[in-house]
C-alpha cells in the first residue's frame, strides 16, 4: 500500500469522526442495517448495505429510490460514515440504499464498479421486501464515489462500456437522475494535478498505472445522449472545483440535461463533501437542492 493510501486512511477516519460526533439517526428513520448483496457471499466483509426510509411512511409503500455511494479515494470508507447524510436523505422522502464496496489496494478495479452493479441486482430482487419503486431511482456519488456514480451510470446506459467487464446489471434496473458531488471526473487530469493521484491508482489497479487503465476510469469517455439528467455540485475550498466545468462540458457536448451548482459561505471556504456534514446549513441547501432536482424529474 501506498503512503497516500495509509495516509487517506488514518487522516480521513479522523475527520469524518469528528465531523460526525455526537450525531445519531434520527428518530424519523428507519435503519435496516448490515444487509448481506452480492453473489454467493464471497466478500460478506465488504458487501454490505444499509436501507433507510421515513418512519412515518406505510413499510408496504412503494418509494422512489436514492442510491449512496460513498468517497474516499478508492482506499477508504464504507457505508457507515454515510450513515447520517443517508438518513437526511430518506428524511426528504426517499428509499436510500447505502453501501460498502471493495477497497484497493486489496482489491483492485473494476471490483468497486462489480459491487455497484451486485447492488444494481439486489435493489432489483428486493423491491418489494423493502418498497423500492424502479420507475424512480436515483444516484449521488462524492469524491471517488463521484468517479464510481458516473461509470456505474455509463455502464448502464453504453453498451460498449459494459462489454468491457464480464458482470452485468439488470436492465430493468435505471437511473432518472444522477449527481456528482465534488466528485473526480477526469481521472487522468487529477492524476497529473497531484503527485499523490499517481501512488493511489496505481494502488487501484495493482500495478504501475498505464493510460489505458485511466481511459476505463474516465465516465466522461462513455457518456452517450442516454445518459440520466445530472445534478453537478462543487465548493469553493473543493480541491476538485476544477472538475466542474469539465464534467458541464461533456454533458453539453453529449446533449445530457444537467444542473450545475458551486456553493459558498459567508462563513468561510466549504471544504470538500461539506454536504455530509449535517451541521452546516448549506450542507442542508445543497441536500434540500439535490433532493428537489430528482423529485423533479419524478
Amino acid at each position: 500500500m501506498s503512503k497516500a493510501s495509509d495516509f487517506i486512511r488514518e487522516n480521513f477516519a479522523k475527520g469524518d469522526a469528528a465531523r460526525d460526533a455526537g450525531l445519531t439517526i434520527p428518530e424519523d428513520v428507519i435503519r435496516y442495517s448490515d444487509i448481506k448483496y452480492g453473489d454467493k457471499g464471497q466478500h460478506p466483509e465488504w458487501q454490505l448495505l444499509d436501507v433507510y426510509r421515513p418512519g412515518d411512511v406505510p413499510e408496504d409503500k412503494k418509494l422512489p429510490v436514492i442510491v449512496v455511494i460513498h468517497g474516499g479515494g478508492w482506499v477508504y470508507g464504507d457505508k457507515e460514515v454515510y450513515k447520517f447524510y443517508s438518513a437526511s436523505l430518506a428524511q426528504r422522502g426517499f428509499a436510500v440504499v447505502c453501501y460498502s464496496y471493495r477497497l484497493a489496494p486489496e482489491y483492485t478495479f473494476p471490483s468497486s464498479l462489480e459491487d455497484s452493479c451486485a447492488v444494481i441486482n439486489w435493489i432489483v430482487d428486493n423491491e418489494d421486501k423493502y418498497g423500492f419503486d424502479l420507475d424512480n431511482i436515483f444516484g449521488v456519488g462524492d469524491s471517488a464515489g463521484g468517479t464510481l456514480i458516473g461509470l456505474t451510470a455509463a455502464f448502464l446506459t453504453n453498451k460498449d462500456y459494459a462489454d468491457k467487464f464480464d458482470f452485468t446489471a439488470s436492465d430493468r434496473f435505471k437511473f432518472k437522475g444522477i449527481a456528482f458531488n465534488c466528485a473526480a471526473f477526469e481521472i487522468k487530469a487529477v492524476k497529473e494535478a497531484d503527485d499523490n493521484m499517481g501512488s493511489l491508482m496505481d494502488d487501484l489497479f495493482g500495478k504501475k498505472v498505464t493510460d489505458d487503465d485511466l481511459d476505463v476510469m474516465n465516465a466522461g469517455n462513455y457518456i452517450t445522449g442516454a445518459y440520466p439528467p445530472s445534478f453537478l455540485m462543487s465548493a469553493t475550498g473543493d480541491f476538485l472545483k476544477d472538475e466542474l466545468p469539465k464534467m458541464a462540458e461533456v454533458m453539453i457536448r453529449n446533449s445530457v440535461p444537467f444542473t450545475c451548482k458551486y456553493y459558498t459561505s459567508p462563513n468561510g471556504e466549504l471544504g470538500h463533501v461539506f454536504h455530509c456534514n449535517m451541521r452546516l446549513p448549506e450542507a442542508t441547501q445543497c441536500n434540500d437542492d439535490e433532493a428537489q432536482f430528482f423529485k423533479d424529474l419524478m
